[in-house]
């Protein structure tokens, strides 16, 4: 379903070698991440390049929220941004012990000050992670603001503690890229500290591949050259949860 690209040298991400049809993994770093992806007993789905498709879960759009297997990414509002960022919860609202953290009241105020520069980004926005089971809010996922000229959205996550090490964190942001590219995104980027080796397993396992290194972070990618197929219903297809519990971000 996608083409990751090589790594980048001093000046840059190498595009060069690394150039594929979406659906096929050009590094053998990610070949291996796909094989730890099997695909369903007896499917039969190939994408583009002819492989076989990545195990598929369901992610289904409800009223806005994008909803998995365990949690639905609730796209957050002006006003719930700004109960966020208070630490307040409103009317209604569930709250797992230690929500917000730190990282969720920051994205929280990112996505205000996007609000008040440019208008509301989303669904290019923040979002909520909350369980399906008992709807408690456990950490965020989102964008870091609408498309740039070149197509390509920035994304973040985080989880509270008790929530890490659950693989909340790689089904949450697998289905923030398939939403991404059905909504006709180029290419996703991201990065984690240099030191932050569960959230770069993060990206890993969703199918973002690390493209360079600077003196803070590495850097992750995730881009597209095909035009997305028609879904067969309502529901959007996006690769399974494998053996990844090391979300702790």
């Amino acid at each position: 379903m996608s083409t990751c690209i090589g790594r980048g040298g001093a000046g840059g991400i190498d595009r060069g070698p690394c150039r594929r049809k979406a659906a096929a993994w050009s590094s053998a770093h990610c070949a291996k991440v796909r094989a730890l992806l099997p695909t369903p007993s007896g499917s039969k789905k190939t994408d583009n390049s002819g492989a076989p498709r990545l195990a598929a879960v369901i992610v289904r759009r409800v009223m806005g929220d994008l909803v998995t297997p365990r949690l639905v990414l609730h796209p957050l509002s002006p006003a719930e941004a700004e109960n966020v960022v208070a630490r307040r919860p409103g009317p209604g609202a569930l709250w797992a012990p230690e929500y917000p953290t730190d990282g969720d009241a920051a994205g929280a105020g990112h996505f205000l000050e996007h609000c008040a520069d440019t208008g509301n980004p989303q669904p290019f926005g923040a979002y909520e992670i909350r369980l399906r089971q008992d709807g408690h809010a456990i950490g965020g996922v989102g964008f870091h603001g609408a498309p740039n000229a070149e197509g390509q959205v920035t994304i973040g996550y985080g989880l509270t503690p008790a929530a890490r090490g659950k693989g909340y964190a790689s089904e949450a942001l697998r289905a923030l890229l398939e939403f991404a590219r059905d909504e006709g995104i180029a290419a996703v980027k991201g990065d984690a500290d240099l030191d932050n080796i569960a959230s770069q397993r993060v990206m890993v396992a969703a199918g973002m591949c690390f493209v360079r290194a600077d003196d803070r972070v590495k850097h992750f990618l995730i881009e597209w050259s095909d035009t997305p197929e028609a879904p067969d219903t309502t529901e959007v297809t996006y690769m399974a949860e494998a053996t990844d519990t090391t979300d702790a971000v």
